[in-house]
């Protein structure tokens, strides 16, 4: 039987990370290993540390990716993108030229008679008031527009500037080898106070999956209700993959 994997935060073309093309060939191996297994492909988000379409100009790069993403869709598989907090700028290049399904916002799927909500996960629970002001100010239609008339070389460069500084806050350390915050636990982590929340009215959903915490996490919120949050593609190499009814994360090594 067919496969659907979930993989996240990538963040391809980071400044921020050593032998980011090695990075990029190393997701086209896992790519190109599951294409005969795979039925789809969810890509929950920040694939790009920064990506802004302009009206007839992409960021230059990622060749081996978006070639490996076309030949994916060409074979029938689907293959869907999740905008995140670093590529909310996605619009319809990824859609005309490599046959991707772009979403702009949490999804709720059904798959093999399961319930899936899907998202990045950045606002979902998270009060912190900096990160909502910041949110806000990406999401604005007037930003955006003011920012599109900036010449492609001094807007990219900026973005990919102000994406590195906010990876390098992150970078690890003696005191926390794995660099990103580490899990807060059930009551005071913001994606788990939030499917807690959410079940409450809605109980249909069976899997919560999510990228943006860039921590490896499979929690049950009850004997129905299991929630992934499933790392990243910098350092982690983690995936999900459900089949036969049966969720699992794990990690990707050539």
């Amino acid at each position: 039987m067919k496969k659907v994997y979930f993989i996240s935060d990538a963040h391809l073309g980071s400044r921020a990370i050593p032998n980011s093309r090695e990075q990029e060939r190393h997701l086209c191996h896992f790519l190109d290993e599951i294409k005969t297994q795979a039925q789809s492909i969810y890509i929950l988000g920040d694939l790009f540390d920064f990506w802004f379409e302009y009206k007839n100009v992409v960021p230059k790069g990622y060749t081996r990716l978006l070639g490996k993403l076309s030949e994916l869709t060409d074979m029938g598989i689907d293959v869907h993108v999740f905008t995140g907090n670093h590529d909310i700028w996605c619009k319809d290049y990824l859609t005309q030229e490599c046959g991707i399904t772009m979403h702009y916002g949490p999804e709720i799927i059904q798959i093999e008679g399961k319930t899936f909500f899907l998202a990045h996960g950045d606002g979902l629970g998270d009060e912190s008031k900096s990160f909502k002001f910041l949110r806000s100010v990406f999401h604005n239609k007037c930003c955006q527009w003011a920012f599109r008339w900036l010449h492609p070389d001094l807007g990219v460069a900026f973005g990919l500037q102000w994406a590195k500084h906010s990876r390098l806050k992150h970078a690890p350390s003696a005191e926390n080898p794995q660099g990103e915050p580490p899990y807060m636990g059930e009551d005071k982590e913001p994606l788990v106070c939030f499917a807690k929340e959410y079940l409450k009215k809605n109980p249909q959903i069976d899997y919560f999956v999510f990228g943006h915490r860039h921590i490896e996490l499979d929690l049950m919120l009850s004997h129905q209700n299991r929630l992934l949050i499933i790392g990243d593609w910098i350092s982690q190499f983690t995936y999900a993959q459900f089949s036969n009814g049966q969720i699992t994360l794990d990690n990707y090594s050539d």
